[in-house]
């Protein structure tokens, strides 16, 4: 592992800043200085993005570049953005979302890529992902009209630098897109009992995260976390742990999903009267 830092000068002795987030050189190390042999760009190119992440733990940093080097040798022309819970702070590895941003493919080439990615990720990591493979201009239409793509780049790491402008004034609201997406979160409501609290936190963020969008017009991870813990009056810990009253759950859960779908319906109206 090579860490590349500028030297600056300080009142009493010169010094060389390295990055919170990096892999190996703990507080207390010693190490070996040498002069960088290589161009400063050549460095920044090969630096990955981090947005909205305050602190990582050295062995996601590990696992990611893992990742990137997986996929580059797969996929052509793409930038890769590793999301979801596998990002926050802690030991979980399980939540694992990679959106690879490459050129337009048929269902076919699409499938089968994704499929060896996600074989040649499960044997050298051991962990298995979902990864979405989208080229930009579908990327860029998803943000208007999605939300699972405003919260995936929410907050993310990224081989290539991210720049999109979301503008909510502009979206344009597939209603019936988002009745899909709204069905799947149904399953909480059907079969409580028979759920983990992980899966049941899954639905209830995608539950929160058409609601908000719908509100908004644009969403987090934070706003949709922040929003969760007001309406449900826990924090996610709890929530994933099934440490929750079943009966006030579902209470505020049902209430949250009907006005959610009656904001659906009348954009589905709206929509279908204009036409």
């Amino acid at each position: 592992m090579e860490l590349i830092g500028k030297i600056t000068k300080g009142s009493k002795i010169d010094q060389i800043y390295l990055p919170k987030k990096r892999i190996g050189f703990s507080i207390g190390n010693y190490v070996r200085i040498t002069p960088l042999d290589i161009s400063i760009e050549t460095v920044k190119r090969n630096k990955p993005y981090f947005y909205n992440i305050e602190d990582i733990e050295p062995i996601k940093l590990r696992i990611s570049e893992e990742i990137f080097n997986i996929i580059d040798k797969e996929v052509e022309n793409k930038n890769i953005i590793i999301t979801g819970s596998f990002l926050d702070y802690g030991f979980n590895f399980n939540d694992l979302d990679i959106l690879i941003i490459g050129n337009m493919l048929s269902d076919a080439e699409e499938k089968q890529i994704i499929g060896i990615i996600e074989e040649k990720i499960k044997n050298n990591i051991g962990i298995k992902p979902h990864i979405i493979l989208i080229d930009n201009k579908s990327l860029i239409k998803g943000l208007s009209t999605d939300p699972l793509y405003q919260s995936m780049l929410s907050r993310c790491v990224s081989k290539e630098r991210i720049i999109y402008k979301i503008e909510p004034e502009k979206n344009k609201i597939n209603y019936k897109i988002l009745d899909l997406h709204l069905l799947k979160s149904k399953v909480v409501i059907d079969t409580f009992d028979s759920l983990t609290g992980e899966e049941k936190y899954y639905y209830l963020q995608n539950l929160v995260s058409i609601y908000l969008f719908l509100k908004l017009g644009r969403i987090s991870k934070e706003k949709v976390e922040k929003k969760i813990k007001e309406l449900f009056k826990s924090d996610k810990k709890s929530l994933k742990q099934n440490l929750v009253d079943k009966k006030e759950f579902l209470k505020n859960y049902k209430e949250l999903y009907k006005e959610t779908f009656n904001l659906i319906m009348g954009g589905v109206k709206k929509q279908d009267g204009s036409k």
